[in-house]
């Protein structure tokens, strides 16, 4: 029998490196009453290089939390790079500005506070972003598909957090999060938009690369 445990920690020491202040970000979050739905270290890594891959210079994030994610995208991003960041809740939206500030990126990230679904359709112009990252409610997913779908460039990337779901996704009786990431997995295997598959990193992460 594989331990998968003990691979994840191999695959970690020898490529995750973990910069002090996302550890301290990470460590804030444990020890705070936030939720601590950050993405892991690994994952953080990968959306570093899927943004360094595309040469990502605009970057829609939907759900901030920290701003632990955003940190990691910037470090593949070059300077010109800049990121919006939409968040429902101002002390998660607080936490991420007093970070990112730390890290000399205030200027380079907007902060963006609501209902990313009310956000949404002020975001622009169409086909001219090269990447968006969904990590927020599961009920909103399919709606962040679409936005991801109208924004994205040709070769444009979205990828989105949790949709494997602990397994949940495999219940034939589920919740509404449950059953709302089962119809965006779905979605976006027959998308004609995207050519897409699901990583199996962390919780689950879907990529999907914008078509022509």
């Amino acid at each position: 029998m594989i331990d998968e445990g003990a691979l994840a920690e191999y695959v970690d020491g020898l490529f995750v490196r973990e910069p002090p202040l996302l550890a301290e970000l990470r460590k804030t979050l444990e020890e705070s009453d936030f939720p601590t739905i950050q993405v892991p270290a690994r994952t953080g890594r990968v959306l570093e290089l899927v943004a360094r891959m595309v040469g990502a210079r605009r970057v829609l994030e939907i759900g901030t939390l920290g701003g632990y994610s955003a940190l990691w995208l910037l470090r593949g991003m070059p300077e010109d790079g800049r990121i919006l960041t939409l968040e429902r809740e101002s002390d998660h939206a607080e936490l991420a500005r007093r970070f990112l500030a730390r890290d000399g990126a205030a200027e380079r990230v907007d902060v963006r506070e609501g209902d990313a679904r009310e956000l949404l359709p002020e975001v622009g112009p169409d086909g001219a972003w090269d990447l968006v990252f969904v990590d927020a409610d599961k009920e909103g997913y399919l709606d962040y598909l679409e936005a991801a779908r109208r924004l994205l460039r040709p070769g444009g990337v979205v990828l989105a957090d949790n949709v494997l779901w602990s397994g949940r996704i495999l219940e034939d009786q589920a919740d509404e999060a449950t059953e709302a990431l089962k119809t965006f997995n779905r979605t976006l295997a027959a998308s004609p938009h995207f050519r897409a598959t699901i990583l199996p990193l962390g919780d689950g992460v879907a990529l999907g690369v914008r078509e022509g």
